[in-house]
């Protein structure tokens, strides 16, 4: 199909875009890589009056170390994520999550950012980024505020974000060579997860095991008092609610968690 017609602005700074956003409010949508949005917009899942193209704004592009944190502008590219010897050497789940993201072509042009302010269930990143205990900033006419990623989240692709608030970076802890892991159930190389489990120092994050990504608290508590890794990951589907589609049910999907969850936080051990 093609998109309804909508206006179109690419502002020449992250003042202007918040300004733009300001302006139009809920009749507008924020524009980076497209890799999301352009999607929705092709099947008339959504029609945004007005975009914001905010993919060529610099200063949203970075990877830089900042104290005890790594901090991550929101237009970063995957593929930049991917290649950066600061995420390898600071945070490297993030970087191996990110390159198991869709194809060369879709790692080239999707943003973190995008990726995190689209609220997809089913994407890699989000989880990840629940298992790294990350903060995303947002800015807007009031200013900057920082919400935990735990919180950010409250449905299928809904998130706290206010209509005039942009995602402007993403902030992670350090985590140097802590133990970490992911493990990704598909059907195809490319494909979207069935399951698939974020692990970094006994933090798990599940991919597509309920409406939004979620940390594997049961698992997490288990291990905290001791319980084996093989106990701990039979608990990892408590308080998630899969969904049941053509690629599985939901005893399907528990199942994998299970077996998914105890091999990641084998290998992310086996680090320690």
């Amino acid at each position: 199909m093609i998109p309804l017609a909508f206006d179109y602005a690419r502002p020449d700074s992250l003042d202007d875009a918040i300004a733009l956003l300001a302006e139009k409010g809920e009749d507008a949508s924020v524009l980076a890589g497209g890799h999301s949005l352009i999607p929705v917009m092709k099947v008339r899942l959504g029609a945004p009056e007005f975009l914001i193209d905010i993919g060529r704004l610099a200063e949203l592009s970075y990877i830089r170390v900042e104290g005890d944190e790594l901090a991550v502008g929101a237009a970063t590219k995957h593929r930049e994520i991917v290649d950066s010897a600061e995420v390898a050497a600071e945070v490297p789940l993030l970087g191996a999550v990110a390159r198991t993201v869709g194809d060369p072509q879709i790692r080239a042009r999707g943003t973190l950012g995008g990726t995190v302010a689209h609220a997809d269930p089913a994407a890699d990143l989000p989880a990840a980024l629940l298992a790294l205990d990350a903060v995303v900033v947002l800015q807007g006419p009031r200013g900057k505020r920082s919400v935990p990623i735990g919180e950010f989240y409250t449905g299928v692709f809904t998130t706290v974000r206010e209509p005039d608030e942009l995602i402007v970076e993403i902030r992670i802890p350090r985590c140097g060579d802590k133990g970490w892991a992911y493990e990704k159930f598909t059907r195809r190389s490319n494909d979207w997860a069935i399951v698939a489990v974020a692990v970094s120092d006994d933090r798990i994050g599940l991919v597509n095991m309920g409406s939004t990504a979620l940390r594997a608290s049961a698992t997490e508590q288990a291990l905290a008092g001791g319980k084996s890794i093989a106990e701990a990951a039979a608990l990892a589907a408590e308080g998630a609610e899969p969904p049941a589609d053509t690629h599985g049910s939901v005893a399907y999907r528990t199942h994998l968690v299970q077996v998914l969850t105890r091999r990641a936080l084998e290998t992310a051990r086996g680090q320690g």
